[in-house]
């Protein structure tokens, strides 16, 4: 039995430098071994799931309109088939409010599993790309091979092939979080029609591709390393009480390789003074960022469960217990005791719990119209030869439905007559409509020179709205 000297726990001497950053400065270029095992399987599942929903979604239409649309340009956002304006601009930050707590809660008791599992750039780079990669030039060695050989027209053809699919599939996600933007008709009105009638469209999707294609060919784990800001908020958010990707040192700690001799004795009956790493160094092979996560939690790693697999298949094959790396806390390492429920989960959930209560309230008596109803600037009260005092009010009626909404007005709790000028039109989707309209009310129904009045605003026999303002007469 060999042993190496076994690192010290908690040193940090591994974050003086980055793994992919050689002595030099320059970039050191990783070559992940590619990964296979249970956690790897499902992941492929989830991430399967997702890419269905991200490239199917655009063509969900709801009465003719997108079920998710982010139409920035135009103001114009649709969730799940419920349209929003500008004028729900306060649930919109309320709504982002409560997703970043979320992801602060979620990422205290979970950790980083949102990159390795639900992250786009993570979906993409190993489930689309990495794939890709591992097809046309094969795994680790045999791409590093390849990169290190002079060239041929073998390699040419590899190399042309690998950038061209690239290309490819960073322009079908470009286009497809394109049609996110302002919708998958325009999106086929783009790629379809003369490029002279949608110049900028066309621009737009170059610029997109181009920056997908640069992202996933060149950047990769980079962007996880120096550009995400979720993961250099690692440090501040996460703790020992944290669920990570962990390597169990006192159980692994002191590390030892297995000769052939004497590996079948030990596995029956393992060395006292060894611990069960044998230090294959499989899980660092398997990083896609490149890092040892024997080290401790690094801000590299991005929680992908390839170490897992890896650890866990040499772990059968010398018929030792899985789970020397897993998802654990310091503390569950330490201690063999994970404690979630502390003190910073319980005020980050309290205040979730509230926000949650909020936004729930807000959407549920978020009217489908929002009325603006004021008495015209400069215009006094008149009376009618009726007798009636009538005072003349501009209205604005915003439509936050994917429908057109036919407008009528009405009067609450006084007897009054509202007299629209010219014909009250119907609010398209999404759009404003305005006019004026007289409100006529007997005199001695007036409490004041001012008098409350509550005007409710319908569509058909439906209550959209309602909005108050004030009615002037005179002095009593």
């Amino acid at each position: 039995m060999e042993t190496t000297t076994p690192q010290p726990q908690d040193s940090e001497i591994y974050r003086d430098k980055l793994a992919t950053i050689d002595d030099k400065g320059k970039r050191v270029w990783i070559y992940p071994k590619k990964p296979k095992g249970r956690y790897y399987n499902w992941r492929m599942i989830f991430s399967g799931i997702l890419l269905a929903f991200l490239f199917g979604m655009p063509f969900l239409k709801v009465n003719g309109e997108p079920f998710l649309l982010l139409n920035v340009l135009e103001r114009k956002f649709i969730l799940f088939g419920v349209l929003f304006m500008p004028q729900d601009f306060h649930l919109f930050v309320l709504a982002m409010l409560t997703f970043i707590v979320f992801i602060i809660l979620f990422t205290v008791i979970f950790g980083r599993i949102f990159c390795g599992w639900a992250c786009p750039q993570t979906i993409f780079m190993e489930m689309v790309f990495r794939k890709i990669e591992y097809w046309i030039e094969g795994d680790a060695n045999a791409q590093r091979r390849l990169n290190e050989s002079p060239w041929t027209p073998q390699k040419a053809v590899k190399k042309i092939s690998k950038q061209v699919i690239f290309f490819a599939i960073a322009v079908l996600v470009a286009n497809t979080f394109l049609a996110y933007l302002i919708g998958i008709d325009k999106v086929i009105l783009i790629a379809t029609e003369p490029v002279s009638k949608h110049a900028g469209g066309f621009v737009a999707m170059l610029l997109f591709s181009g920056a997908f294609y640069f992202v996933f060919s060149y950047m990769r784990e980079q962007v996880c390393i120096a550009i995400c800001p979720y993961g250099r908020l690692q440090g501040v958010l996460l703790d020992k009480n944290s669920i990570v990707i962990a390597y169990d040192y006192i159980r692994g700690e002191p590390r030892g390789k297995l000769t052939r001799e004497n590996s079948a004795a030990t596995a029956k009956a393992p060395a006292t003074s060894l611990g069960d790493c044998i230090d294959c160094s499989l899980c660092v092979q398997v990083c896609p960022t490149g890092i040892d996560i024997r080290n401790g939690t690094q801000l590299e790693c991005v929680n992908c469960t390839a170490c897992i697999d890896a650890c866990d298949e040499v772990m059968d094959k010398i018929e030792r217990p899985r789970g020397l790396i897993r998802y654990d806390s310091a503390n569950g390492i330490e201690t063999k005791r994970n404690k979630i429920f502390t003190g910073r989960v319980i005020a980050y959930s309290a205040v979730l719990t509230v926000l949650l209560g909020v936004n729930v309230w807000l959407l549920s008596n978020r009217s489908d119209a929002e009325a603006v109803i004021l008495r015209t600037p400069g215009m006094l009260y008149q009376e009618t030869k009726e007798g009636h005092i009538t005072n003349l009010y501009n209205y604005q009626v915003f439509n936050k439905t994917t429908k057109d909404m036919p407008i009528r007005f009405q009067l609450v709790g006084i007897d009054g007559h509202i007299r629209p000028v010219g014909e009250v039109p119907v609010a398209a989707p999404g759009k404003m409509i305005e006019g004026a309209f007289f409100v006529d009310l007997k005199p001695q129904d007036l409490t004041d020179r001012k008098t409350r009045l509550t005007i409710e605003v319908y569509s058909g026999n439906v209550l959209v709205d309602k909005t108050k303002t004030n009615f002037l007469g005179p002095i009593k």
